[in-house]
Parts: C-alpha cells; structure tokens; sequence
C-alpha cells in the first residue's frame, strides 16, 4: 500500500479543531496524509487566519462541508449547532468522500472522528473504510459520556436526563476512579438546561457509534488519570497533543499554525523576553468565554490590584468596555496569543485560566501552575482534578451573587506567589512525568506508532 490517507473529522469549536489538527500533523510526520474536514464557516476562519497558505500538493489538505446552519445564525449556539449536525453532515461528508474518490485524487484508509463526530464511523463503515475515535476531553470526561445509561440504570440521573432527588453530591464512576461532583456533570453547566439537555441527547448519539471501532484515543497520560484508565483500559492515551514548535526546519513546520479560529499575535514574544523570570500572569480563557460588563470590570481591576505584571488575552468579539479607572500599565493585552509558546516562557508564572482541556494540558506541559476559573461545560470537573487530584492548581471562587471580585482575583495571586514555590515544584515534576509520553519509548508515542503501522497494513 502506497502513503495512507486519513480523513480528520473534529466537532465545530475551536476547542476541537486544536487537537485534531495537532494530531494530524503527527500523523503527517508519521507519513500519513490527511484530509483536514471543517465546517465551512470554521474553514473561511481557518484560512483566514492563517499566515502561510497552503499549496495544493500539501499532504495536510484543509477541505470543507456545510454544517447545517443558516448564513447568521450563532455558531456559538451548541444546542442549535448539535441539532444541525446529524441532520446535515453525515450526508455531505459521504458525498465529499465519494468526490475524492471519483477525482481518484487519493483513496481515502481511514476516518478520525471526534468523539463529538462519531457518528462519522457509520459513514466510513457503509462505505467500507475503517475508523477510530479521538476525544480531545480528558479520559473522566469520555468514561463519564459513556456511563451515561449506566448512571441513569442506577437513578443517579433521570430519564429527563437532570439529577434526581435523590443522587448523592459526589459519586464514584468506579471505586479506581476519583469521586466526581454531580453538580460538575458537563451538560449541567452549559448555560440554559435545554442546551445542555440537546448537546447531551446528540453526544449519547455520537457515543451509539463508538462500537465501531477498537481505537478510542484519547488527548491525556496515564500519570493524569490512572484511575480512569485503569476502569477504561479501551481509551488510549496519546496525549499530550502538543505542536512542534521547536523543529523548524522539519517539513511540518509550515502547519504550525493551521487550525486558528483567529490569528495569533506573535508580538507578545517579545515582550515576555524582557519580563523577569516567573513574574508574569498568564490571563486567557479560551475560545468560548465571554463575560458580562460587571465580570469584565472586576478581572480588569484585580488585575491592576495585584501590582504584578500580566499577558491579558481578550477576543475580538469581545465586546466590553475598559472600566475608566482601569490603567493596564504593568501588562500587555492581545486579542489571540500563540499559547503553547507563551506557556512554554520562562516568564510566566502561573495561568489564569478557564480550564478547558487543552489550555490544561498545555499548561501542566510546560509546568506552569493554574489559577482555575472555570466556566462551563467540562471546565468544572477539570478544575476539581488540577487541584484536588493534580494539586498543580488554586480555584478562584465566585461570590453570592456569581461574581469573581476584583480582591479575590488579587488574594488568589497573592497566595500564589506566596507559596514558596511548592506548587511550581509540583507542577515541574509533573510536567517531566507527563512529557515523557511522548518521548521515544514513551506510553503516547508507543501508542502513536502502533496505530500508524496499523493504518498501513
């Protein structure tokens, strides 16, 4: 067989379009080539924001299909957004398949779906090509999706699928792995119950399709969650999916930034070397985050009220104003910001964060500690985790009425720096442990080559 060809499928958010493309391109350095599917809103953001364009000969080829939506609706809509999938995509990904072949441009060996897409594998297997699954969540978060009608056979959650009255606050999925706060469940926390309620209902059908296939890789290590993959020996860590930003003669090198909703600000690089080391706050709360006016005010000042120099990231659509007295002269704020190599500066010294799963991995990567702001969806559980079981992390707690204050912002900084460096040391063995996955001989990049070779055969 001559160079496999994979089609990479991730679910539409920029939180899933990171991993899949990190992971293409390993498959790339490890000769595959990949057909890279966007929705075709995700892909116009894509190119867009991309410095290099790509040549048509690329052997990571960005393609497009509809993702069911109209022209204005609000592509942050999840709800909305897993309505729209099942009813549009399946059909368009077979039809684009079918052209490739037809072209004879490549004939197409295997399909990486997200989990969120894993109804993908049902297109593959009508059409005779094999599949695998990558969750770029964390394992608890893939064994809690998958336990979902096991909890709901125990009456942990209703039929209406909400907790029932009678559900213990913590439980344990299985008695290996760590206790989980009920109330933290990812589809409890996504805004309205209804939305949560849908995106559940479409993940559960994604998850009726996971049989089809032997690989569920999963964006984690072992010394992360041994618990959960002790109870789930199926899931294989391949984690931490980090991009090669070291390498740039390597051939890949070209693709380091591909997979961008907006373009990163390389500015703040150079601002960092002439930081002292460990003296900058790291602030950015991913692609999804948006806060209210009031929020907005308060993490503006208590930034200010630390006294400490800071790196702010804050999205073009965010569309807030600076509070009059907010004077922002120790930091710098950019709207998109390269992370991995922000995370990876001597600079910094501790992260802010929303604790999505990739900002989380990167984080503990690079061994910088965690100041946990979650916000919704999978966050809350991932916070328990960095700082109960990884103990690499404060929470920052909201008061009565929902708000983070600006003192809170300014105590938690505080209690960090003042920590004698404990948590920095933690964090640094811990990074050491977790990036020795993907060192040669490594659990992650064992696993890697095995499904490679696979593919090939």
């Amino acid at each position: 067989m001559g160079i496999p060809t994979v089609l990479a499928l991730p679910y539409a958010a920029q939180g899933h379009v990171n991993p899949m493309m990190t992971f293409s391109q390993k498959l790339v350095e490890n000769g595959c080539k990949v057909i890279f599917v966007n929705t075709e809103f995700n892909h116009r953001r894509v190119v867009s924001s991309m410095v290099e364009q790509q040549d048509e000969e690329s052997v990571l080829k960005l393609v497009s299909i509809p993702d069911g939506l109209g022209p204005h609706d609000d592509r942050n809509d999840q709800a909305k957004l897993c309505e729209a999938i099942p009813k549009t995509m399946p059909e368009a990904l077979e039809k684009l398949i079918e052209d490739i072949h037809v072209k004879g441009e490549s004939r197409i060996n295997l399909i990486v779906a997200d989990l969120c897409m894993a109804w993908a594998l049902d297109v593959g297997r009508k059409m005779g090509i094999r599949g695998a699954v990558l969750c770029p969540a964390s394992a608890t978060i893939f064994t809690l999706l998958h336990s979902v009608p096991m909890l709901i056979h125990d009456g942990i959650v209703d039929s209406d699928l909400g907790l029932t009255s009678t559900t213990d606050r913590r439980i344990r999925i299985s008695p290996c792995m760590p206790e989980m706060d009920t109330e933290d469940f990812f589809w409890l926390n996504m805004g309205e119950p209804k939305t949560g309620k849908k995106v559940l209902k479409y993940l559960l059908y994604c998850a009726e399709h996971i049989h089809l296939t032997e690989w569920w890789l999963c964006n984690t290590t072992p010394e992360l969650e041994p618990g959960t993959l002790l109870y789930m020996p199926k899931i294989l860590p391949i984690g931490p999916l980090l991009r090669n930003n070291d390498n740039d003669n390597n051939k890949s090198a070209t693709t380091k930034s591909m997979g961008q909703f907006w373009e990163e600000d390389h500015s703040c690089m150079s601002w960092l070397d002439e930081q002292a080391h460990g003296s900058v706050v790291y602030v950015a709360f991913g692609s999804f985050t948006l806060f209210d006016q009031n929020q907005f005010n308060e993490l503006a000042l208590g930034l200010d009220l630390t006294n400490r120099t800071f790196l702010w990231v804050i999205r073009e659509d965010n569309k807030m104003e600076y509070p009059t007295e907010f004077k922002g002269h120790k930091g710098k704020i950019v709207s998109w910001a390269p992370q991995q190599k922000v995370l990876s500066h001597p600079a910094i010294a501790c992260f802010v964060t929303h604790c999505g799963w990739n900002s989380t991995m990167e984080g503990l990567s690079n061994g910088v500690p965690f100041l946990c702001w979650p916000y919704f969806g999978d966050q809350l559980s991932n916070k328990t985790h960095i700082c109960d079981e990884l103990n690499v992390g404060l929470g920052i707690d909201k008061d009565k009425n929902g708000v983070v204050s600006r003192e809170e912002l300014k105590n938690k900084v505080e209690q960090f720096f003042n920590d004698d460096e404990n948590m920095k040391s933690r964090s640094m063995v811990l990074k050491e442990k977790v990036l020795n996955n993907i060192a040669k001989g490594g659990t992650s990049y064992e696993n890697l080559k095995k499904f490679v070779k696979e593919i090939e055969e």
